[in-house]
């Protein structure tokens, strides 16, 4: 079996690899199924030595933020400043098969999966020198907690299983609260939960990942999945904002349009390019394909289809590449960072499922008009050693600090990383 799940690792070696699948109108190649059990390539986690670091975009530079954390995921910014980070962490898969073998195996050496810390810590810089001097856990005990949004005086934690509200006042360090529960998600499967808040605070909109990667165990059991959800602040009623997501994780609002948008992760097992990655504006009652479809109309004939569902799939707005994992977003406002103008950072965290592998960095997708456009700019990258044989980190989320830096979470090197002018 061992044997088996190396040969799987390994012949990614042998396998030409396609042009990415980048831009508003990508090339897709045409799909060639990998049977049963998927390709599984992953570089084993190295983690950063002392002193080391990612490379930087030129007239950009990074320092490290927050070092030895217990791999963090998320990070999001409270209006005076201080920084809150989920540190959690995937957990293995049920074996139901060799599939769940290899993969539970590749993860691990990968380090994706791990115990996880389930708390969410606070780090204050109160001297503005990019250090924070302040680091304590700010709430613990929690189920592999991942969104945070704050709403007047009310902090909401998106853990895998529920959207729960607590108490918050300025400049506490901690929560010892107990916290209501508004509303509750089916665990497991594409496990993180993030949040987002609507600009007038009225609503949070929340993001669920699919069971399985072309609902393997039927619809019956992704229903409630692969979506995003509108939560009422005021009524505590949820409903489906926008469905047929695979796997939708990052969010951000484009302010020119007042329109949210998304990073998805799409389906395996049909090639290094195929289908990409994408980023997209979400519609208020729109259908993105999955699992029937993707990049729109393009059928996946490995799922009993749903022609009525395909019929109405929307395409999305940027691809991102083949199995890039893109997960982090947030919005750069104009001039924030040199050499950049305004658009979305998004933070890939790397592939597992193609014959070279790809991700591993930040990259910023500048807009115009309210629309992405042109040739994504790397920002870090360096994640990712040259062989491909080890990886010293993997980029999560992303996030602008208040004093305008960006903030990179690194799960793998257990790091957030800081990104601001030369």
């Amino acid at each position: 079996m061992l044997a088996a799940a190396a040969w799987y690792y390994y012949r990614g070696r042998h396998v030409g690899a396609f042009a990415q699948a980048v831009g508003n109108s990508p090339a897709i190649p045409a799909p060639k199924s990998q049977g049963p059990v998927p390709m599984l390539k992953m570089p084993t986690a190295k983690g950063w030595g002392p002193g080391e670091k990612p490379s930087v975009k030129a007239g950009l530079k990074v320092t490290p933020f927050a070092l030895n954390l217990k791999h963090p995921r998320w990070a999001y910014v409270l209006p005076n400043g201080d920084v809150l980070v989920a540190e959690s962490a995937s957990l293995p898969a049920d074996v139901k098969g060799f599939r769940d073998y290899a993969m539970n195996r590749v993860m691990n050496r990968a380090g994706a999966t791990r115990p996880s810390a389930n708390r969410i810590t606070l780090l204050r810089d109160a001297d503005g020198d990019g250090v924070p001097e302040v680091r304590e856990v700010f709430l613990k005990d929690l189920s592999q907690p991942f969104g945070m949004a704050l709403v007047g005086s009310t902090l909401y934690i998106g853990n895998t299983d529920s959207v729960v509200a607590y108490p918050y006042e300025t400049g506490q360090t901690s929560i010892t609260a107990a916290g209501k529960t508004l509303m509750t998600m089916k665990p497991g499967g594409h496990w993180t939960r993030n949040l987002i808040a609507s600009a007038d605070g009225s609503k949070l909109y929340v993001a669920v990942g699919s069971l399985s990667n072309i609902g393997d165990d039927g619809m019956e059991a992704e229903e409630g999945r692969a979506c995003i959800y509108e939560l009422d602040l005021t009524t505590g009623e949820n409903r489906i904002f926008a469905g047929g997501l695979r796997n939708p994780v990052g969010m951000a609002w484009e302010p020119s349009k007042g329109s949210l948008w998304t990073v998805v992760n799409e389906r395996d097992g049909l090639g290094d390019e195929t289908p990409p990655d994408y980023l997209t504006s979400v519609q208020d009652g729109g259908f993105y394909g999955w699992p029937y479809s993707y990049w729109g109309g393009v059928v996946d004939d490995r799922v009993p289809q749903d022609t009525a569902l395909v019929a109405r799939a929307i395409a999305p707005d940027y691809a991102l590449g083949g199995h890039t994992a893109s997960l982090g977003l947030c919005w750069l406002p104009e001039g924030t960072l040199p050499g950049l103008s305004a658009g979305m950072v998004i933070g890939q965290h790397g592939s597992w499922n193609r014959s070279k592998l790809s991700g591993y960095k930040v990259i910023f997708v500048p807009f115009v008009n309210g629309k992405p456009t042109g040739t994504p700019v790397d920002i870090l990258t360096g994640f990712l050693a040259s062989d491909e044989k080890h990886s010293h980190g993997r980029p999560v989320g992303v996030a602008i600090a208040k004093d305008g830096a960006l903030l990179a979470v690194d799960d793998v090197g257990d790091a957030i990383w800081r990104v601001t002018a030369a």
